[in-house]
């Protein structure tokens, strides 16, 4: 089984009430065409109830493509509930295109990109992209989780959890295992607010992160679904402390298609996306470039500033053309300036 055909799961991490249910409920009304499943990965009282996400089942995403681990955290579950659950999703039919595994929110979410290299499942998921969610109010100022009171009654009521875990510690892993940043309650935070909490993000990532601001939930699907970052082979690129132990609807988002000619050097590529990416906010890249005296296609994917490309098969006979989509924010898309950064 190839890397292509490996069915894509995208891990959605932050602490209990930073909106993780109400964004997959958003991603579930608004598939993009894919068919879904969710496992819920919260427990006790104050946990999700994995009912909330089924009765906003759609035909894309069933009642049966819902599924509520409620037995602790799913690293320290992985042959007795994690696995079969994810078998089980997989012999649906029809097979869903997509998993979304929502963690509990004191959960490390690095232990859980391991369970991926388990060699029942390694050969047939990826991870495609670990989404970390930050309430931007209680990140500014310094409690990291909205209802400090109800997170500490969630550690309570776990027995798998480290008690003595500072939030800022979980807060500070969850942000260095991510791909994206989802930043919540932006209408409660306020400007200033808003500006404190993306200063912590940027201080306490190991590595320039995308940060999106998003309330009630709405992102467009297109720029935290298929990322296709594998994460379970980035981990080096991932630290962990315990390592060793505005409103923005759809149309807030905008995409433009960039077709450009033929490369001879794919590192000149990959070094105007980069600057791209950090002069003028971008947050997706994804396409293909034809590279002088090469007969396969370069897939480019790009999450921010980070870049990875690869061959991965040939051009058809007379398809051979490099197509590249940009996806930013609204008022980040400037057509032209796209343009000359892609191709001069």
């Amino acid at each position: 089984m190839s890397d292509l055909s490996k069915l894509p799961v995208t891990v959605i991490t932050g602490f209990l009430g930073a909106g993780k249910t109400t964004l997959i409920k958003h991603l579930i009304q608004n598939p993009q065409g894919k068919r879904l499943a969710v496992v819920v990965n919260e427990f006790g009282d104050v946990g999700v109830d994995g009912d909330i996400l089924k009765s906003c089942a759609i035909p894309d995403c069933p009642a049966e493509n819902i599924m509520e681990l409620s037995n602790g955290c799913i690293c320290c579950t992985v042959a007795d509930d994690f696995i079969p659950t994810i078998e089980a999703l997989m012999a649906l039919e029809p097979r869903p295109d997509h998993i979304l595994i929502e963690t509990s929110g004191l959960a490390l979410p690095k232990p859980l990109l391991k369970a991926f290299d388990w060699p029942d499942i390694r050969s047939k998921i990826t991870v495609d992209g670990v989404i970390a969610l930050a309430d931007a109010e209680a990140v500014a100022d310094g409690r990291f989780a909205p209802d400090v009171k109800a997170v500490d009654a969630q550690r309570e009521a776990d027995d798998s959890l480290d008690h003595e875990t500072p939030l800022s510690e979980v807060f500070e892993d969850q942000i260095s295992c991510a791909d994206i940043i989802l930043l919540t309650k932006t209408d409660l935070a306020g400007a200033d607010g808003i500006a404190k909490a993306r200063a912590v993000i940027d201080a306490e990532a190991p590595r320039p992160l995308p940060i999106v601001e998003i309330s009630e939930g709405i992102v467009d699907p297109r720029v935290i679904l298929g990322l296709e970052a594998a994460a379970e082979d980035d981990m080096d690129a991932r630290p962990s402390h315990h390592d060793g132990h505005h409103d923005h609807e759809h149309d807030d988002f905008e995409s433009i298609v960039v077709d450009i000619p033929e490369v001879s050097d794919p590192t000149e590529l990959v070094n105007r996306i980069e600057a791209m990416a950090k002069d003028q906010n971008i947050l997706r890249v994804k396409g293909y470039a034809a590279v002088t005296g090469k007969p396969m296609r370069l897939l480019v994917q790009a999450v921010g500033a980070r870049v990875r490309q690869q061959y991965d098969q040939p051009w058809g006979a007379s398809e051979r053309r490099g197509r590249l989509v940009v996806i930013a924010e609204h008022d980040d898309v400037n057509p032209d300036a796209i343009r000359a950064a892609l191709i001069g």
